[in-house]
């Protein structure tokens, strides 16, 4: 079976070179299961940009996509990304294009099928007996399938001495099962390992949850699928460039049969909202950054009032700027996009994201940004039709930042 090729250099190869200097630039990757493959393409194309992350961040499939990266040699980041979305898609059939005896929507259920009753190679497997005849209390009882292969997979791809050697930060998210609380590991506070990848993308009922301490997690999208509140929420001192990667739209179209209502379901509940959620935090950052230019115009003695000091320490000094893409589905696809490992949709997924990515790092309003001393932008250029940039502004109207 041939394997996934990384596409020929870009255009970004020879546009001219502007690196993100002093910026901290942060790559922020959403949960999507096989949709992931289009986060790999982002970073192949940001990496050909200068734009390496000094940073990631990322909830189920995004917390393997960032461990792969985090874990791994510049020089061999996309290699070892292309590696591990070899050994998911190596075992479905494949499409022989339109003149094929099968039409593309039908191949992808059938693939979709495939994984479901037989896994996924270096993924997960399902369990014999299934969860039903499985001692209760054991993690084969509740979970249909065994991640034992994905353990394999990332111990063998991921050097997780380097991932915590501080030359690159690592987030991902989980859910604390007892507790039900969102928690973060983070190698800027403690040494991951592979569980801690693993229980940020343990998607419940498909997989049992992870043991940590002593306490047991679960995938971080059942809360909320997207990391950009975390990432603004850890303080810092330089100016932030975010790449914020979506795998799920918020944005459709009205479902005319049952099988559009559950696709339509399922991009709803894992966008987390996506576009409210990123103006929400956005809105935040611009009014708290508001809030301490306030109070440097005040006489010292009320800079020292308590509330002042409350509103000082919320948000950061420097300017965030975002890049919001988001993989937008292709009409052939259903709700089984996301456990649809075919090796023609990963590369399709791959090549989305390397598209969307180099079609916004080439754009004039990209190109010839002016980056503020404080406040907020957000570049959403990888849109059909016109082009957004826009900078956020203290307002009461939480969507004026981010286009809906």
């Amino acid at each position: 079976m041939p394997r996934i090729r990384t596409p020929s250099p870009s255009a970004l190869r020879h546009a001219p070179k502007k690196p993100h200097g002093e910026e901290e630039c942060i790559l922020v990757l959403q949960g999507g299961g096989a949709l992931g493959a289009y986060q790999a393409g982002v970073f192949e194309s940001m990496s050909e940009g200068s734009h390496a992350p000094d940073w990631v961040a990322g909830i189920s499939i995004g917390a393997i996509n960032a461990a792969l990266i985090a874990g791994n040699p510049a020089e061999k980041r996309v290699q070892q990304l292309a590696e591990f979305w070899n050994r998911v898609s190596s075992a479905c059939l494949q499409s022989h294009g339109a003149g094929g005896a099968l039409p593309r929507e039908a191949i992808n259920e059938s693939n979709a099928a495939l994984s479901a009753v037989f896994g996924v190679p270096g993924f997960y497997v399902p369990r014999v007996p299934p969860a039903p005849f499985q001692p209760p209390g054991t993690p084969g009882a509740i979970s249909y399938y065994d991640t034992a292969p994905l353990k394999e997979t990332l111990e063998e791809l991921i050097d997780f001495d380097l991932l915590n050697s501080g030359s690159m930060r690592l987030s991902v998210g989980a859910v604390n099962v007892r507790s039900g609380n969102f928690a973060y590991f983070d190698t800027a506070m403690q040494r991951l390992d592979v569980r801690h990848v693993m229980a940020s993308g343990a998607l419940p009922p498909a997989f049992a949850p992870i043991e940590i301490d002593g306490e047991q997690y679960w995938d971080g999208g059942i809360v909320s699928n997207t990391p950009l509140q975390y990432v603004l929420d850890q303080r810092g001192t330089r100016p932030r460039l975010v790449f914020q990667v979506d795998l799920f739209s918020a944005q459709g179209v009205q479902p005319i049969n049952m099988a559009e209502v559950s696709e339509r379901e399922k991009d709803i509940r894992y966008s987390s909202r996506t576009r409210l959620n990123t103006s929400s935090e956005l809105q935040r950052e611009a009014m708290a950054q508001a809030a301490r230019r306030l109070i440097a115009k005040l006489p010292p003695k009320l800079r020292e009032d308590p509330d002042a000091q409350a509103l000082k320490g919320c948000g950061h000094e420097a300017s965030v700027s975002v890049v919001h893409l988001i993989y937008r589905s292709k009409h052939y696809e259903t709700q089984s996009k996301d456990y649809e490992f075919s090796r023609q949709s990963v590369e399709d997924h791959w090549l989305a994201g390397r598209t969307d990515t180099t079609q916004t790092l080439l754009n004039p309003q990209w190109v010839h940004r002016k980056r503020p001393a404080s406040g907020v932008q957000v570049f959403d250029l990888s849109l059909d039709g016109p082009t957004t940039a826009k900078t956020v502004q203290p307002s009461t109207h939480l969507t004026q930042g981010v286009p809906s």
